[in-house]
């Protein structure tokens, strides 16, 4: 990436974009967990992995010297992340509120005070020439971005694959930010190649997993679409109609059992 250079106003201008949609990203899922009151179908581990692995995001991105706005994405990402995953820790994980505010205000300490280390002590070689450490930092945030994005198959898996509890707004906005970022990338025209390469496959990767979480949930209210168009008739929601279904299976299975 740029090596402290003039950048490219196209590459500023594309990576502003990039990080304000990253900015506002999980707004959306923050109003809709707070609106429910409740994160099934949030996974805790992919919150958790993005706070965590948005610290060597940002230690990469800072010794790349790269255009200021995607220098600050890692920490609003971290940030928010971290947000979210007090919100499950609170709705869903029976902490308390004081505690899973807490918890996340020290993972958050932790974090940035690890980020600031690894920058302050990389940077020196770095400007020698000794690039090694910054890219397996890198390496190690794709990484963890890799496996954060596995946690919602799972939770499409243990529901036919039906999306539940992640805001559409949100992931439309992850998507585009991605995009954009990549559209600022290529517009800075000199990076390091490798640290390059690392971050197209990232998003990439990113945009695809999420583009399949969309199609899980459209081939699921195809699949389903009965349900979908009884729960219209009938004036409720599907999660309604769905417990209710469940309710109705339960009690044959238990007179079943009585008549055996």
């Amino acid at each position: 990436m740029a090596g402290g250079g003039d950048i490219p106003i196209t590459a500023n201008v594309l990576g502003t974009i990039g990080t304000v949609l990253w900015c506002i990203q999980l707004v959306p899922q923050i109003w809709h967990n707070w609106r429910r009151k409740k994160t099934d179908g949030l996974p805790a581990t992919m919150m958790f992995l993005w706070a965590v692995c948005a610290m060597p995001f940002g230690v990469y991105m800072i010794l790349q010297d790269v255009n200021i706005p995607i220098q600050i994405q890692p920490q609003i990402f971290g940030a928010l992340s971290i947000v979210c995953w007090i919100q499950i820790l609170y709705y869903n994980h029976g902490h308390s509120r004081v505690k899973a505010i807490l918890i996340g205000l020290g993972t958050g300490t932790l974090l940035g005070g690890l980020e600031a280390l690894f920058i302050l002590t990389l940077r020196i070689p770095y400007k020698k020439g000794i690039t090694w450490p910054a890219t397996l930092i890198g390496v190690i945030a794709t990484v963890l971005l890799a496996l954060s994005l596995l946690g919602p198959y799972f939770e499409l898996w243990k529901r036919d694959g039906r999306v539940i509890g992640i805001s559409w707004f949100f992931l439309s906005m992850d998507m585009l930010g991605a995009v954009f970022s990549l559209f600022a990338l290529a517009a800075e025209g000199e990076f390091d190649i490798l640290g390059g390469v690392l971050y197209i496959i990232v998003q990439d990767y990113s945009i695809v997993l999420e583009l399949g979480i969309c199609a899980s949930h459209i081939i699921w209210r195809i699949r389903f679409r009965h349900l979908v168009r009884q729960a219209k008739e009938k004036g409720m929601s599907i999660d309604d109609l769905l417990g209710e279904v469940m309710e109705g299976k339960k009690k044959r299975e238990s007179e079943g059992d009585e008549e055996k």
